[in-house]
């Protein structure tokens, strides 16, 4: 399955708080999306690991993604090991994506920037001939993303480019919201999370804020990036 764009992360709904705005909009432009989740998420205080999969198919359906994959590696426990490695590049060769979307390299859970490390070097070594891999029974060509950018987290990063996604806030809200056991919900009597109260929700929307006021946008997501990226018309920017 060929996609323009693979969007991996640590836990499911960590794509959705920090890129579902910027994916969306790729996708109302026509291109194709697909998301990999490394951990099932099962560490989480809230929710169990099977409502985690009802409420990731339910954000996917949201944002209206191609197709959606966990690798289950181990929530807080997954490393940089030549077999996770192996399997990151496995998905990298099925998808084929020209852009790769990873976690913020550095940030409050430990899981985040271990998984931009361990998705950014499988997308070097995936276009290596010499490594070989196979998937679902059939043999796999090597395949080297374009470029890899990572997605701002809950620290703040100063972005080497940001994305406007007013037209498609209330969409990335909405898919957020889907995980209905893990963030903001008045009747819920799970316990309290650093991410679950409406303080956090606010926040979100301040940081979208953030990001727009500098390209002079009501609302946008940031990217960090360590290539230097080209235009074609200075024009263009924002």
């Amino acid at each position: 399955m060929k996609v323009d764009i693979l969007a991996i992360g640590a836990h499911p709904d960590d794509v959705e708080l920090s890129a579902s705005g910027t994916l969306i909009h790729h996708i109302a432009m026509g291109k194709k999306v697909a998301l990999l989740d490394l951990t099932e998420g099962e560490l989480g205080s809230r929710g169990t690991v099977e409502t985690r999969y009802q409420e990731a198919k339910d954000a996917g359906s949201i944002m209206g993604i191609s197709n959606r994959v966990n690798l289950n590696l181990g929530d807080g426990f997954f490393d940089l090991s030549k077999e996770n490695k192996l399997k990151i590049i496995q998905q990298i060769r099925f998808f084929r994506p020209e852009v790769v979307f990873v976690n913020a390299y550095t940030d409050r859970h430990p899981d985040h920037g271990k998984a931009a490390t361990l998705a950014k070097e499988a997308c070097f070594l995936s276009g290596l001939l010499k490594i070989e891999t196979e998937y679902k029974g059939l043999k796999q060509e090597k395949w080297r993303p374009k470029a890899v950018y990572g997605y701002i987290q809950d620290r703040y990063l100063k972005p080497d480019f940001v994305v406007d996604i007013t037209p498609y806030v209330e969409q990335k809200m909405e898919s957020i919201l889907a995980y209905r056991t893990q963030f903001y919900d008045p009747e819920s009597s799970e316990p309290n999370t650093p991410i679950s109260g409406k303080d956090f929700i606010d926040f979100l929307k301040g940081r979208w804020a953030q990001f727009g006021r500098e390209i002079g946008v009501p609302f946008a997501e940031g990217f960090t990036t360590d290539r230097t990226i080209g235009i074609n018309n200075v024009l263009d920017l924002k």
